[in-house]
């Protein structure tokens, strides 16, 4: 006689909840808030301060920018408003009967060099920890060195110096050297957060700005284990 046996579905946050569980652990993200309607984003926005960003909230759209679910860079209430209208349309065109539990409302951060840090977790090896370039790089290039948790900071000094784009960190052709005391802070701090988080399966900071004087988060997924 056969037992049905459950198994457990792993439960992903959301990027408002990913960032706030981020922040409380001290590591540096981009204040994001979630609005519900098209009065919510406008309200948000301007508490926060132009410019914003806006990023729809569903678990049924995988890839948000290709479907219109990103505007980037609104300058006042009524580009807000248009945003907010023509991200929907887009969405419900694109994914017809998807669950929209909103928008994300953020401050635009400054640019800077992206970089990706990551955490998956292996069945023999558990969470291992992942550095690279960031943004649509991370794919194209693949260019990614690995440890296990838990991350020292020598070891976050090595995973930084392992990847071929260690010069553009340095500051490459008159741009400014990136803070790597700050991304090699980040790295272990992310580590330390693993370790303290065993329910963590996956978890992505992608892209992360690297400045002269500091990092910051401007997107975060963190997928946990039921």
């Amino acid at each position: 006689m056969s037992q049905n046996k459950t198994v457990a579905t792993p439960r992903v946050l959301t990027e408002v909840e990913s960032k706030e569980m981020l922040g409380a652990a001290g590591i540096p993200v981009v204040e994001t808030r979630l609005a519900r309607n098209m009065k919510e984003a406008v309200a948000i926005s301007r508490a926060m301060g132009y410019p914003v960003a806006l990023k729809v909230m569903s678990e049924d759209v995988v890839h948000k920018s290709d479907a219109g679910g990103v505007k980037l860079g609104l300058q006042n209430n009524s580009q807000v408003e248009k945003a907010y209208s023509a991200m929907m349309a887009s969405i419900k065109a694109a994914y017809p009967g998807a669950g929209i539990d909103g928008v994300s409302v953020q401050r635009m951060a400054r640019p800077g060099v992206e970089i990706i840090v990551g955490m998956s977790k292996d069945p023999q090896f558990g969470p291992v920890l992942m550095f690279g370039l960031g943004g649509v790089l991370v794919e194209l290039l693949k260019d990614v060195s690995f440890r296990i948790v838990p991350v020292t900071k020598f070891d976050a000094q090595e995973m930084i110096r392992e990847i071929k784009g260690f010069p553009m960190l340095q500051g490459f052709r008159g741009s400014k050297p990136c803070d790597l005391d700050a991304i090699e802070n980040l790295i272990v701090s992310v580590s330390d957060f693993v370790e303290r988080n065993p329910q963590m399966k996956e978890l992505d900071l992608n892209p992360v700005f690297a400045y002269e004087d500091g990092v910051v988060a401007v997107d975060a997924r963190i997928v946990l284990e039921n």
